[in-house]
């Protein structure tokens, strides 16, 4: 704004706030400060910030063409993996844990013409919602499949949805056309009810029937890709840095941080330096996805990459640096920002929440450590796991991470009160044992569904049960005895149930309640007795109360306790 530090902080102390010199502001105090003196205000992430650092367009002759990177999208179930599995000739569902995918795969194919395509096969699963819009950013074309032995089910429309958004053309994949009982004329005709018109209803959409078991179809349906690929014109540079995005990262015991990458543009090569987020590294190895060791990648190439310091966000963009100095600026600045944004988002109890907390009067809160193999599945299971907040009982995620159990994570779950949950990872040896002498509770979990539901279960149990009354006994009044010193006793018949010395009870006179209480006596003949069953004569007495006459009825309930749901 061209003023001096002394008029910004003189402001703000005119504003009420006292700043010094090195402290940053919110996007707030930015806003008014820049207001008073006569500014407009822009904000831009620390992405944008460092792409118009670095980013530089390509001359249109060194632009060559590219191969298509393509997504497969759907329903859970519907056949995705067999798909790939069949494009890549391999079995991949058999290993995944109960035959769904929990991971981003990203791999990369080359046709019987000799064309090569790069696929990424993102997660059904509505919890992974995110990696899936993830999946959808990096791609140019989207392959919707859909069972035809089912239906277009919500999670299909979602993917259509997220890639409508990107602007990707959509070839629909018509699945299972093997099975007896399918019916692609249902599918169609339910996508043209959401405004997806195929081909050969005189649509724009192209659509393929297939069988991802036998094969059948699914050289057409490449051939449908490769023709939206020409259409789209893909090119980019390949004699340039690389740029493009993680897919995914994860901790390897023997390997360190291993991050799946896709290459959009330039070439990567293994000793580049590479800055993705607030992580940076050299290259050291590079992998493609058969695991085959390669020395560079092009464009439209995933590849495994060891070398980065940490595990970078899925999603994450990645660019190489010139140096190792630069690199680890930005990345210092970053984890900076990202260190201050969590500690900003830190919710403190305020004194509204306090309130609001003694008003629902039973309030839980369920703190929860979430530990993953990698990025993508902690941040879909943290997401899917704080949706089962309610009013009475919240779910808050202290802490989440990619890598094994750590002592750090069960001490953190010591001082918080805190569970932890892992998915497809195990607690190391020295973790264990301190979870047992702190008796702290790790819940390891290879599918995402049990997590969710064993959670939910968690919070049921928090739940103040609710008392239920059942009534478990009527009897009639025969006739009454008076007797000095003791009141009145009535001569009963238990008409049906049975009457039990300790439970309540009320007085009916001719169907309206007229006293509840409790029995002072229950004889059988002359003795006291615990219960009398139905069909039975007795005595009864009713503590503090005399008023009864012959024909009224006493009903015995209980009070039970009902769990409750969320």
């Amino acid at each position: 704004m061209n003023v001096s530090v002394n008029e910004v902080i003189s402001t703000c102390l005119n504003l009420g706030m006292f700043v010094s010199i090195n402290q940053r502001l919110d996007a707030e105090a930015i806003t008014v400060i820049a207001d008073e003196f006569g500014y407009d205000v822009q904000f831009i992430t620390a992405e944008e910030e460092t792409e118009t650092e670095t980013e530089t367009p390509d001359r249109e002759e060194d632009l060559k063409p590219r191969p298509p990177i393509v997504t497969i999208m759907g329903h859970v179930d519907h056949g995705k993996t067999s798909l790939l599995d069949y494009i890549r000739q391999t079995k991949v569902t058999a290993s995944e844990a109960g035959g769904i995918t929990q991971h981003i795969g990203a791999y990369s194919v080359t046709t019987k013409d000799g064309q090569k395509i790069a696929f990424l096969d993102t997660p059904g699963h509505e919890a992974f919602t995110a990696m899936r819009a993830r999946g959808a950013r990096i791609t140019d074309i989207a392959i919707i499949v859909v069972a035809a032995d089912d239906d277009v089910m919500p999670q299909t429309k979602e993917a259509i949805n997220h890639a409508q958004i990107a602007g990707v053309p959509i070839v629909i994949a018509i699945n299972k056309i093997d099975k007896p009982n399918a019916n692609p004329d249902k599918i169609r005709e339910s996508l043209s009810k959401i405004n997806i018109l195929v081909e050969e209803w005189g649509g724009k959409y192209q659509s393929q029937e297939i069988s991802a078991k036998t094969g059948q179809g699914v050289d057409e349906l490449l051939e449908k890709v490769l023709i939206e690929a020409e259409l789209l014109n893909l090119r980019a540079n390949p004699n340039r840095p690389a740029s493009g995005t993680v897919v995914e990262a994860s901790l390897d015991k023997g390997r360190g941080y291993v991050a799946t990458v896709m290459v959009q543009n330039g070439t990567l090569r293994v000793g580049d330096i590479m800055l993705a987020g607030a992580h940076f590294g050299r290259v050291k190895a590079m992998f493609d996805s058969t695991g085959a060791r390669v020395k560079e990648a092009g464009p439209s190439t995933p590849v495994q990459v060891l070398g980065l310091d940490g595990a970078p966000q899925a999603g994450e963009r990645f660019q190489i640096m010139e140096s190792d100095r630069e690199a680890r600026e930005l990345a210092t600045k970053r984890a900076q920002l990202l260190r201050e944004q969590s500690l900003r988002t830190r919710k403190h109890i305020t004194l509204d929440e306090i309130g609001r907390r003694l008003a629902i009067g039973n309030f839980k809160q369920l703190n929860i450590i979430v530990k993953g193999d990698v990025d993508g599945s902690v941040e879909a299971l943290s997401d899917a796991l704080l949706k089962l907040s309610t009013n009475e009982v919240q779910v808050a995620i202290i802490h989440r991470g990619v890598g094994q159990i750590s002592e750090s994570d069960v001490l953190l779950a010591s001082a918080s009160d805190a569970i932890i949950v892992g998915f497809q990872v195990r607690p190391s040896a020295s973790a264990r044992k301190l979870a047992e002498n702190e008796q702290i509770e790790i819940r390891l979990y290879s599918i995402i569904y049990d997590a969710i539901n064993d959670v939910k279960a968690a919070m049921e149990g928090m739940l103040a049960p609710e008392q239920e009354e059942v009534i478990v006994g009527n009897a009639e009044v025969r006739d009454i005895f008076r007797i000095s010193k003791v009141g009145t006793v009535a001569g009963c018949m238990v008409t049906d149930g049975y009457i039990k010395r300790t439970n309540p009870i009320r007085l009916i006179r001719e169907g309206i309640v007229v006293y509840t209480g409790k029995l002072a006596s229950l004889k059988r003949m002359k003795d006291d007795v615990g219960e009398v069953k139905s069909g039975y004569e007795c005595g009864m007495g009713i503590e503090n109360f005399n008023d009864i006459k012959v024909g009224d009825v006493i009903e015995s309930y209980e009070l039970r306790e009902v769990k409750r749901t969320l």
